[in-house]
């Protein structure tokens, strides 16, 4: 199985800029466009969070317009710069979010099974999952232990070490991590959030962030660095399970670039 993973969109409202600066939109088709270059096609794409910039409306408009482009299935769930109501209308056709309460959900019709997380608190940038959902998570895990199984959230649950990120992580790490750590099954735990590819070995598991398909977040670790950003490099994810293999997880830069050359 071939899993597509995107992150941290930004999507605006037509015409507008992220931050007055980039045109996150035309990043994103970019980045659909970009999927559908590979020599295998995915099976499923999954987008981690921050898909708009705002939580509007308009915003959720324009981003189900760019993903019409995508021929392929795909799973979301919301990040800090989402609004959780809004998100669930404008994707009210993706029958496995839930009705009402946080977007948590289960995927199981694949050769890996697919956990989203919904870590938003809804009016603050930081990330949290209360008892209830971490108790949901739990029961999921249990129902099978043997089946290869990825967990999806907004929030990295650990300190990445960029001062201005790590203002608004995922606090609670620690009672997230003793759910995850009484299974052996769960292959890898994907998030966005900090516009990079990050990866560190977690609850007996490995954490890998994606990057952003809109800006990156410059590795400034000095405790009194300013935000900053770039206008890319931008990249995506792809993860390759195999039977007797497991999963393996690669970065590929969006862009163009000179070649091929007839050397590896």
């Amino acid at each position: 199985m071939l899993i597509a993973h995107l992150s941290d969109l930004h999507v605006r409202p037509k015409g507008v800029l992220y931050q007055g600066v980039v045109d996150s939109n035309g990043r994103l088709v970019e980045a659909v466009e970009h999927l559908l270059t590979f020599d295998r096609r995915p099976d499923l794409v999954l987008f981690s969070g921050d898909l708009v910039d705002h939580g509007q409306p308009a915003e959720y408009d324009a981003l189900r317009e760019i993903l019409a482009r995508l021929p392929i299935p795909f799973l979301v769930i919301p990040g800090n710069h989402d609004d959780r109501e809004n998100l669930r209308a404008a994707f009210a056709d993706h029958s496995y979010l839930p009705a009402r309460g946080p977007l948590h959900y289960c995927v199981d019709e694949h050769p890996v099974r697919i956990i989203g997380l919904d870590s938003t608190v809804p009016g603050s940038h930081h990330g949290h999952l209360d008892d209830a959902g971490l108790e949901w998570l739990d029961v999921m895990l249990s129902q099978d232990t043997t089946k290869p199984t990825l967990i999806m959230l907004h929030h990295p649950p650990f300190v990445c070490g960029i001062p201005y990120m790590d203002e608004y992580r995922y606090f609670d790490g620690d009672s997230l991590r003793a759910v995850v750590e009484r299974f052996n099954n769960v292959d890898v735990v994907l998030c966005g959030h900090v516009h990079r590819s990050m990866s560190r070995r977690w609850a007996r598991t490995v954490i890998c962030a994606c990057p952003s398909t809109a800006t990156e977040i410059d590795l400034r670790l000095a405790a009194s660095a300013p935000p900053a950003s770039h206008d890319g490099p931008r990249a995506c994810m792809l993860h390759l399970w195999t039977e007797g293999e497991g999963l393996i997880s690669h970065t590929s830069q969006i862009g163009d670039f000179a070649g091929p050359s007839p050397f590896a």
